[in-house]
Formats: structure tokens, C-alpha cells, sequence
């Protein structure tokens, strides 16, 4: 078999529909749009329109605010940075912070930071370095000898 000889299944590809080309094509005149006027031209977006009526999004009243500055933290339990050690992917005589754990696999992205929360036990001494952490995070990590800085 060679290059040149490959094809797609029978049935596989459609020719493109030609609009627009007389009544008795079938899909002539309003080629296939079904109206005239301003929906059967392009480039119309009538979003949220309900013939003049007070859009429902309009009628409803407006409630809280969003905080534009808001920060998004990855949040990440001590019990798993402790199985991520235990299953080498994580080195604890190295400091922790953001990209280590994005590298182990642990996060999927950095976001604004990292916080961390106590939930699991930690066994081995680590130095981590993140946005925040829970005291009971924070005791835990002292108590296993560790030691936390927080942004």
C-alpha cells in the first residue's frame, strides 16, 4: 500500500451543500435559513431579545458583587504531600513549594498560590514554602520537625 493509494471509507465525507442555487435545487431562496429578513443575514446575534419585553435577565433583580482581585489557591492536605513523599515523587530534603509539587503531579496548575490544610498526619520533616496554611497545618509541620514560610 502506498500513500497515493489511501482513502477515506465510502460515505465517510459529504460534499458541501451549495446554497442558494434556484428553487429546484432544494435548498434555493432562503438556502435553508427558513425566513427572510434579519435572521437569514449573517453576523446577527439576537441574544436575550424577546421581541421588545423586558429581557428576563433585566427583570431580575441584582444581587452581591464579584471581587475582581480575588485570589484562586490550589489547596492541597498534608496527608497527601506525605503520600506523594512516600511514593518518591516528592523529596523532602528539598524545599517544597509551588513547582515542585505542579512537577510531582500533585497540582494540575499553579493558580494564585498554594495553601495548605492539615488534614492526614505528616511523618517526615519538610520545608515548605506557600501562600497559606491552617494552624492545625501549621502545627502538625512543627511537630514533625519541619517548618513552614508562608507568603
Amino acid at each position: 500500500m502506498k500513500l497515493n493509494e489511501l482513502s477515506d471509507k465510502e460515505g465517510a465525507t459529504h460534499s458541501r451543500k451549495r446554497l442558494g442555487r434556484g428553487i429546484g435545487s432544494g435548498s434555493g431562496k432562503t438556502g435553508g435559513r427558513g425566513v427572510k429578513g434579519q435572521k437569514s443575514r449573517s453576523g446577527v446575534a439576537i441574544n436575550a431579545f424577546e421581541g421588545g419585553q423586558m429581557p428576563l435577565f433585566r427583570r431580575l433583580p441584582k444581587r452581591g458583587f464579584v471581587n475582581i482581585f480575588a485570589k484562586t489557591f490550589n489547596v492541597i492536605s498534608l496527608g497527601r504531600i506525605q503520600q506523594a513523599i512516600d511514593a518518591g515523587r516528592l523529596d523532602a530534603s528539598n524545599e517544597i513549594n509551588i513547582g515542585t509539587l505542579v512537577a510531582s503531579g500533585l497540582l494540575r496548575r499553579p493558580k494564585d498560590g498554594v495553601r495548605v490544610l492539615g488534614d492526614g498526619e505528616l511523618t517526615s520533616a519538610v520545608k515548605l514554602n506557600v501562600a497559606g496554611a491552617s494552624k492545625s497545618a501549621v502545627e502538625k509541620i512543627e511537630k514533625a520537625g519541619g517548618s513552614i514560610t508562608t507568603a
